[in-house]
């Protein structure tokens, strides 16, 4: 059965939409698979030693369980810096020296989709970067899609509900592998991490459906094994949004002080079972 991984960013108190997801991915590894559990926690500034507290003491009241120790990604920050380094050496990465509200400007324009960087670093000149660099300008670093592209030809990733998909990372524009504040971002962590865990079957919501289009290329730029991927549908609150913390969210904590029982919350998340575990 495969291995398969739940992976929130303790930057709040777990909520309903975080018992949903932490189940799926229970459900999806089966009786006699493993559930991994992974902080995802790369944005230091955000997430607290004591959210990730708080996801592993109500899980564990869910029902779950999972293999410790709980790999955090604060913790592998080398690692991360090590498979930017890669790709900058192959000249597939350039500096982004844009600031926030250059960014928000710049790609504000209308166009379909989500906003999608234009490239506007990516015509600096190599003696540019050079000099901004050493003068200490803060920069984050870009793929760059349609160079690598040209070096990995056309990919296609499994998805157990929508099957053999086309990777489109061209949709996505040149997306960020590094911040300027860590050497990493979501899109490079998360793919490494699943390689290096062994992860079979990513289990997420389908709000991140498309950056799956350019984790396929970062797996066939660091030569990296190709899981299969399934989006779970996210649960909504009596106003069709989905359940966030920043729109207060019925948190897990907030369940157990008014009574509800785990049974009952695994219900409400869309779980009336008992997830089928052994202890790890």
């Amino acid at each position: 059965m495969p291995v398969t991984r739940f992976a929130p960013s303790p930057t709040g108190l777990p909520h309903i939409g975080h018992a949903h997801s932490a189940l799926f991915a229970r459900a999806m590894a089966g009786p006699g698979g493993t559930m991994l559990l992974r902080m995802e926690d790369i944005d230091v500034t955000r997430c607290r030693p004591e959210f990730a507290a708080a996801f592993e003491s109500d899980l564990a009241w869910l029902g779950l369980c999972w293999p410790v120790p709980v790999r955090r990604q604060s913790e592998h920050f080398a690692e991360y810096a090590a498979a930017r380094n890669r790709l900058i050496g192959r000249g597939l990465a350039y500096p982004c020296f844009c600031t926030r509200s250059q960014l928000a400007q710049a790609m504000a324009a209308p166009h379909a989709g989500e906003p999608v960087y234009p490239g506007t670093c990516r015509s600096l000149s190599p003696s540019a970067r050079a000099e901004r660099i050493a003068a200490g300008d803060p920069h984050g670093w870009r793929l760059d899609v349609a160079a690598a592209l040209a070096q990995t030809g056309t990919l296609a990733w499994r998805d157990l509900d929508h099957g053999m998909v086309a990777a489109d990372p061209l949709a996505g524009g040149d997306v960020l592998i590094a911040r300027k504040d860590i050497p990493a971002s979501y899109h490079l962590a998360v793919t490494w991490d699943d390689a290096v865990q062994g992860v079979e079957l990513v289990t997420r919501g389908e709000d991140l459906f498309t950056a799956t289009h350019v984790h396929r290329l970062l797996q066939a730029l660091l030569d990296l094994p190709v899981p299969i991927w399934r989006h779970h549908r996210l649960l909504l609150d009596a106003q069709g949004k989905r359940f966030a913390k920043r729109d207060r969210a019925p948190t897990l904590a907030g369940l157990r002080e008014a009574g509800c029982s785990a049974a009952q919350v695994r219900a409400r998340a869309g779980f009336p079972d008992q997830p089928a575990m052994e202890p790890v």
